[in-house]
């Protein structure tokens, strides 16, 4: 009888067979290729940065102004300087609460500032660069744990090229979101179940997205233990995995009940998500603004948005993608594209969902080198003038 083909979790996303009789030059050159992801990722982050100051040079602004002290970014400074006592009286009468923002940035802001005597601004800009690299390192991790060091580092390399990838360099909490999530996943695929759970905890201090990290940790716990695998678990592990599970949905139920608490019944947080014209209607609201408000228009644009949702997943299942990072980023996607607030915000929203890049990444790590690393320096270049003129327009809400 014929021996099965090698699946592709067998071999390296670059085709090369796994060579498990050598762990120490496997952890050395697994080791080279995570440099070699982090140094690309900073790559392309100058080369963004580079962009922005040559446009924000053209226009009479400021890159660090523009990074730092806009937006979303002056709310978590308000948090750090004020806690949660602010609230800005807008236009149309509308009572916008500082506790829509979740509190671990802030509370990191805070904690840099203190030690370093920087201002919020820059600490918040510190506290992102760090969460940024880290972010990249465990991206790779991740994608090299079933697809190889090389599909790991081109996945590294489009994350940090995505259109909106300039607010990986931004005081936002998305680069702090994604370090967190993605270690905490990379502990799902280890099986280091209190770790990911408490990874898990601190992702949902920071948004509330958070507890996809902890969907996709319940699965993989349900996959491993669940009755009528054949799999014998010691109680230690059992309990390990408990432990993990309970500990992961604290962060967020934490700071939800809090917020509850401070605004009189249980579901305050709710009430202060519609006050700033946030909710979840499953993306009705913005196929309808997609399509100018027609109605028929909007239910053709909304199956489009579910396909396109569904398609890099699909492709994903084929790859043998394991099933906890297709959870997260089937999460992450659907709370995306599905929430009512500002439609502006929803391509940094789908930032954290990077599983979304790696059928994309393991194709071209198949690919011949040099078509490999021309479309990657495209894609970086592309990015970074996008996100130069981007940040000086309209730029994220």
């Amino acid at each position: 009888m014929p021996a099965a083909a090698p699946t592709l979790r067998e071999h390296g996303g670059d085709g090369t067979a796994a060579d498990p009789g050598h762990p120490l030059r496997a952890r050395f050159r697994g080791g080279r290729a995570a440099l070699l992801a982090v140094a690309l990722f900073l790559c392309v982050r100058a080369l963004s940065l580079a962009a922005l100051t040559v446009r924000a040079a053209e226009t009479g602004r400021s890159p660090r102004v523009l990074l730092s002290e806009r937006w979303d970014s002056l709310w978590y400074t308000r948090v750090a300087e004020h806690g949660y006592a602010f609230t800005l009286n807008a236009p149309d009468g509308r009572s916008l609460s500082s506790m829509a923002f979740f509190p671990l940035l802030p509370w990191l802001e805070r904690g840099t500032r203190a030690v370093t005597g920087l201002s919020l601004p820059a600490a918040g800009l510190l506290v992102t660069t760090l969460a940024s690299v880290l972010a990249a390192w465990a991206v790779h991790l991740v994608v090299r744990h079933s697809y190889g060091d090389r599909a790991g580092v081109v996945c590294v390399v489009l994350w940090a090229a995505v259109p909106v990838g300039i607010v990986q360099s931004m005081a936002y909490s998305e680069a702090l979101f994604t370090a967190l999530a993605a270690w905490g996943l990379l502990c799902v695929l280890r099986e280091r179940w209190v770790a990911a759970g408490v990874l898990a905890s601190l992702a949902g201090l920071t948004r509330p997205v958070g507890l996809a990290v902890t969907a996709a940790l319940f699965l993989a716990v349900w996959l491993r233990h669940r009755p009528g695998t054949g799999t014998g678990t010691a109680a230690p592990a059992r309990a390990r995995a408990v432990l993990g599970c309970l500990v992961a949905p604290v962060g967020a139920a934490a700071y939800i009940l809090w917020v509850g608490s401070r605004r009189g019944h249980l579901l305050g947080y709710l009430d202060v998500q519609d006050e700033w014209g946030n909710g979840f209607d499953g993306g009705w609201a913005f196929a309808r603004f997609l399509t100018g408000g027609s109605a028929a228009l909007a239910v053709l644009a909304l199956a489009a948005l579910l396909l396109l949702a569904y398609w890099p997943h699909h492709i994903g299942a084929k790859q043998l993608q394991p099933p906890p990072l297709i959870a997260y980023s089937a999460l992450v996607t659907l709370l995306a594209i599905g929430a009512s607030g500002y439609f502006g915000s929803k391509p940094r929203l789908l930032l954290p969902a990077f599983p979304l890049l790696i059928p994309l990444a393991v194709v071209l790590a198949r690919r011949r080198p040099a078509l490999t690393w021309t479309a990657l320096t495209a894609l970086a270049t592309a990015s970074a003038v996008y996100g130069a003129y981007w940040l000086t327009g309209s730029g994220p809400p």
